[in-house]
């Protein structure tokens, strides 16, 4: 058996009918690509939520607190930094608000804290200045503004100490963040930071649902977790109504439902393959009938079941083995263009492109096998004779 000779055979079979093998490698293309696309925009999206919420630090901590009746008073909150292994707290208050500067108007979030919250997220003052203990003490009308914000609103004019209207309570703007840059969240830099003493009297509350907890270490995150649920227990005297999340937590239960949705979209994507599959199976059975009197030809001088079931399975395999190419190929360009226009990170996932080329190459060779067998077993006589 000349293997060389074969191949040949196979390829200027392939290659005879351009048109054909196009479309028949076309549901591997598909497939390949939307496997590519779909498993790289999923660990992108997942990738990026994980560095947002690992920004903030392993130790911070975060309350939540449940139902409409369930809260706890804001004096109540300071309760929370004489608990072991705490740091520093936050009342968070969050709403989204039409925001207007003269003529100019936009529609961002609203969040309110205390002193403590713009160190404990993360957030770094570029001009002016940032919230101070007098400033939630007295509910001063002050407001920290985003980039996008400040540029949405006030263009290139130097918005510090320009009064803003929120919802039409009047704030004066005394400090602008760095920029925070994007996530598939969206754009971290349109927000507002007001004092959380502020709105809640905007909005006519004294009840805290949401508490941001930074532990003195992240090996004390914990027993500081453990303190709070103990607080909280003895404050509710029921447990369901509160959730205490430590940042490890949240990024495990992240990871292990954003690890299901890209396992489902790249399941979903590989059934596009198999279709590609059930094509190639389809297009190589018509072409062993149409082949019919030249296998009967090449058995009839000597060919041998194996030179003709390798032949036929070169073909299905060099057309699911180009096509993955090019899917994969086209994929990875796709993918960098779609998590750009999004705004998460991208990387080249290596094991996710081999993958799928082994995939769709095991694919070729699954469906071609049989044809190939089909086409081996003929009888050089009843090929002969057929019309």
């Amino acid at each position: 058996m000349n293997i060389k000779s074969v191949t040949k055979m196979a390829f200027q079979s392939i290659l005879s009918n351009k048109m054909r093998t196009f479309l028949t490698m076309l549901g591997i293309i598909i497939g390949v690509f939307a496997v590519v696309v779909l498993i790289s925009i999923g660990q992108g999206a997942t990738s990026g939520v994980t560095e947002s919420i690992s920004s903030m630090g392993s130790n911070i901590i975060s309350v939540n607190v449940f139902g409409r009746r369930e809260s706890i008073k804001y004096r109540d909150v300071s309760a929370f930094e004489k608990l072991e292994g705490v740091k520093s707290v936050t009342p968070v208050y969050t709403t989204s608000a039409t925001v207007k500067y003269d003529l100019e108007t936009t529609t961002v979030s609203i969040t309110g804290g205390n002193e403590n919250y713009m160190s404990i997220n993360n957030y770094e003052i570029g001009s002016g200045r940032a919230i101070n203990p007098i400033d939630v003490d007295y509910r001063n009308k002050v407001a920290i503004i985003g980039l996008t914000t400040a540029e949405d609103l006030f263009g290139k004019d130097n918005p510090i100490n320009k009064e803003i209207s929120i919802n039409g309570e009047k704030y004066t703007v005394v400090g602008v963040l760095k920029d925070k840059g994007s996530s598939i969240a969206g754009d971290s830099n349109e927000i507002v930071i007001v004092p959380v003493t502020s709105l809640m009297r905007q909005y006519n509350t004294n009840a805290i649902n949401s508490i941001t907890v930074q532990a003195n270490s992240a090996e004390e995150s914990v027993s500081a977790k453990e303190n709070i649920e103990n607080y909280l227990f003895d404050y509710f005297e029921d447990e369901d109504s509160y959730r205490v999340f430590s940042q490890d937590e949240m990024l495990e239960t992240l990871s292990e439902v954003t690890g299901m949705l890209t396992a489902m979209l790249g399941g979903i994507a590989g059934i596009s393959l198999l279709v590609g599959g059930i094509g190639i199976m389809n297009i190589m059975l018509v072409t062993v009938t149409e082949r019919t009197r030249e296998i009967g030809v090449r058995k009839a001088i000597g060919a041998g079941r194996a030179n003709i079931l390798i032949q036929f399975l070169i073909e299905s395999s060099v057309m699911s083995g180009v096509g993955g190419i090019i899917g994969a190929s086209s994929g990875v360009a796709a993918s960098y263009v779609i998590c750009n226009m999004m705004g998460i990170s991208y990387a080249i996932n290596i094991p996710v492109i081999l993958g799928a080329f082994i995939f769709s190459l095991a694919v070729g060779v699954f469906f071609g096998l049989y044809p190939a067998n089909k086409a081996s077993k003929l009888k050089p006589v009843d090929a002969l004779r057929y019309e």
